[in-house]
């Protein structure tokens, strides 16, 4: 397998762009051996879900984006998204580069970095060096290999040792160009006894086919705080293929928020590897598939650490045809003494044939644990709607009412009120309401 028969760029044009945008070297030799790398390996293979037949080859070429001024000027889809408010601290991709990035002076003055990765590499490469693919490794999969070579604007998040940021810091991720290549990757590097609020959304226009490949990668040193929100509302000719991961060390902990909202074929993998003692993970999972969607969710927590704690929710609503896998996987190590892992995986299916698969795992090598899991998959109660219809709600109004109730655990905690509104919207067009 050649190179070319992979990515519409050879290895001489991959270095000729990371030249041309003044990349250091480490980074360029990065991405030619990524690039590498992704000519001998083989594409994930998710269970039991096929994606050979994917549209997974749509990564366009690069196409500079032109800086915006202010955020007036930022793409109604954008504005959409974002408050006056909440504009101190975003950061705006479209296509293949960030058009528009912003920090409060407060945080700059507390040590704080948030900028796109490709100016993080060359003003930060310290810190980028250190950490990039230190958490989703390029010699994974074909997939994340080819993140590795091609990614593109994205975002870079510092929270220096002691600092608390108490307000949002938020990116929107926006493919207009289906010929532009469209790869961001995060890395949140928050630093000893930090914390801090990610928000992130993905969107997508047009109807032409395209694909995001795209990795985050967190890591919470010990003692720090991370919540990391983000909503993925691609459109239906947008394949989704997104890793996410995390490293907590000593007492440090992760939240994830997750809003799956594509409207196009999807696979995903969020998981925290809770490295220190006393570490923990919550992930919190909404999904709403329609059409004929074929979807693949896992969520994973690996303990190492002793007294290390993880919890897994997930809520998903299936109608029309689509077809999801729901993955929650729960591996304690050995050694990983006194640790706990819960989660629960509820799918709810309004149609005949839409079909949710749920799989609750655990994997235990030490005897001295907690863990647990729960899973259901089921149609709407017919009780629930009888009961309220007998109160004088319609019909639609209560299994609406129903639906909102099922996946209200993980909405009611999005971090910013305009992303929580729009999340609601999303649930409301997908199912149909």
């Amino acid at each position: 397998m050649t190179l070319q028969t992979i990515l519409p760029l050879s290895a001489e044009a991959l270095k000729s762009l990371s030249q041309q945008k003044n990349e250091p070297a480490w980074l360029t030799e990065s991405r030619l051996s990524a690039l590498e790398l992704a000519s001998r390996l083989e594409l994930p293979k998710p269970e039991k879900t096929k994606i050979d037949k994917w549209n997974l080859s749509e990564y366009g070429t690069h196409q500079s984006a032109t800086v915006v001024p202010s955020v007036q000027e930022l793409p109604e889809a954008v504005s959409a998204l974002v408050n006056e408010d909440e504009a101190a601290n975003l950061l705006v991709q479209k296509d293949s580069g960030v058009v528009y990035s912003t920090l409060s002076d407060e945080l700059k003055s507390q040590g704080v970095i948030f900028t796109d990765l490709e100016t993080a590499a060359r003003e930060h490469s310290d810190l980028v060096e250190k950490h990039l693919s230190s958490v989703v490794k390029n010699d994974e999969n074909q997939l994340t290999a080819l993140s590795a070579a091609l990614w593109n604007g994205g975002a870079f998040l510092y929270v220096p040792k002691n600092v608390e940021v108490s307000v949002p810091l938020q990116a929107v991720f926006l493919t207009e160009n289906a010929g532009a290549t469209f790869a961001p990757r995060v890395l949140v590097i928050a630093d000893v006894n930090s914390s801090v609020t990610y928000v992130d959304n993905y969107i997508s226009a047009g109807e032409d086919n395209r694909l995001h490949n795209g990795i985050v990668e967190v890591i919470a040193k010990p003692g720090a705080k991370v919540r990391f929100a983000t909503v993925h509302q691609f459109g239906l000719s947008t394949t989704d293929m997104s890793y996410r991961r995390a490293i907590t060390e000593n007492d440090a902990s992760i939240e994830w928020i997750i809003g799956e909202m594509n409207d196009g074929n999807t696979v995903t993998d969020t998981s925290t590897i809770l490295k220190g003692n006393g570490s923990t993970s919550d992930a919190k999972i909404i999904a709403v598939g329609s059409g004929s969607q074929r979807l693949n969710y896992t969520t994973r927590a690996v303990h190492f650490g002793k007294d290390s704690t993880s919890q897994m929710t997930t809520r998903a609503v299936m109608r029309e045809e689509a077809n999801a896998i729901i993955n929650g996987i729960t591996k304690i190590e050995h050694g990983a003494t006194r640790s706990n892992g819960e989660q629960a995986e509820k799918v709810l299916m309004l149609s005949p044939k839409a079909r949710g698969d749920a799989n609750p795992i655990l994997l235990i090598d030490e005897d001295d644990v907690m863990a647990g899991h729960a899973a259901s998959v089921g149609q709407v109660n017919p009780e629930q709607v009888h009961y309220l219809m007998s109160r004088g709600i319609s019909r639609a109004q209560a299994e609406r009412l129903i639906i909102y109730g099922f996946l209200a655990p993980v909405v009611s905690d999005i971090p910013l009120e305009q992303l929580q509104t729009r999340l609601q919207q999303l649930v409301e067009r997908k199912v149909g309401q």
